[in-house]
């Protein structure tokens, strides 16, 4: 079989990168998601994603170097992933040193592997990327978890003053980078990514849900995620401010996504989250959702100037 690669050229490679991810589910982190993660930053350079395809010009893998995430992301269908996953990585390994210092730079890079995938594991390790599951303190592994959507929804409602509601569309997205900000401690979602998102032909405003405080500001967060023909959810990314922790508006916040998913008629919904029992991780369990694929988390780090 011959194979051919070419940068990001068209928004309609998009819609090609979806549809192999759509193919198999199974196999692959992010894939309800995938508006979300494809409206970021890191598209505004053609040169960050690269796509594989077949003398018949079928999209058989793509790879994206998501800057904002730290990540290496990337799919390819099964039956060429032993002939292409190397030539995936090597040609991420090259784009990572060929950005180290520009705004798409990282000192490491992040690939993430269901436990099960051991090929891609052993790849991985071949092509000098460490699991982080037990390196000391700053071990680090991942769960997908799912929920189904025949399980009732807990219901939180917020305390007096407080509203919940969809973002009030263009005119909040500045408000909103700046609690989304504030919340994970960096600056790496922006304006323009998230009016993206507002844009993606998957985007349901319904869907994008925030808490507004008794003094106008908002101070929580839950986006959702829905594929229709997948009939599946994910939540991402989901978040309150500091300041209004003790009120559990991230809980009120997600209950009402949850709802409004099931509205819609969600079969599954999934979120991922860090695998240790921190708050995020009780969350999720107090919501019924329960872990389908641990995830491993490898990394590869890179000199910079």
């Amino acid at each position: 079989m011959s194979i051919t690669q070419r940068p990001f050229s068209y928004e309609q490679d998009k819609v090609l990168m979806s549809a192999l991810a759509y193919q198999f589910p199974e196999s692959n982190l992010h894939v309800v998601d995938l508006p979300y993660r494809f409206s970021s930053w890191a598209f505004d350079d053609p040169e960050n994603i690269r796509l594989w395809f077949d003398e018949d010009q079928h999209l058989v893998a793509w790879s994206v170097l998501q800057s904002p995430f730290w990540t290496i992301d990337y799919v390819c269908h099964p039956e060429v992933e032993s002939k292409l996953h190397e030539e995936i990585l090597s040609w991420a390994d090259q784009r990572a040193r060929s950005v180290t210092n520009t705004v798409y730079g990282r000192p490491a890079w992040f690939v993430m592997a269901f436990s099960g995938q051991v090929d891609r594991i052993r790849d991985l390790e071949n092509a000098g990327f460490k699991c982080q599951l037990d390196v000391g303190e700053n071990s680090w592994s991942k769960v997908l978890m799912r929920r189904s959507s025949q399980t009732p929804v807990k219901n939180y409602e917020p305390n007096k003053g407080f509203i919940v509601r969809s973002l009030a569309g263009e005119k909040e997205v500045k408000d909103y980078v700046e609690l989304h900000q504030s919340v994970f401690e960096s600056k790496n979602m922006t304006v323009d990514w998230r009016a993206r998102t507002l844009q993606h032909p998957d985007y349901k405003p319904e869907l994008d849900i925030v808490v507004e405080s008794p003094e106008g500001r908002l101070v929580a967060f839950c986006i959702c995620w829905f594929n229709e023909g997948l009939r599946e959810g994910h939540v991402e990314p989901l978040g309150s401010h500091q300041d209004f922790r003790r009120d559990g508006l991230g809980r009120v916040a997600l209950s009402e996504g949850l709802r409004r998913l099931q509205s819609l008629g969600v079969q599954n919904i999934f979120v991922e989250t860090d695998n240790y029992r921190d708050a995020a991780f009780q969350l999720y369990e107090s919501f019924d959702f329960q872990v389908i694929q641990n995830v491993h988390v490898y990394r590869k780090d890179f000199e910079t100037g």
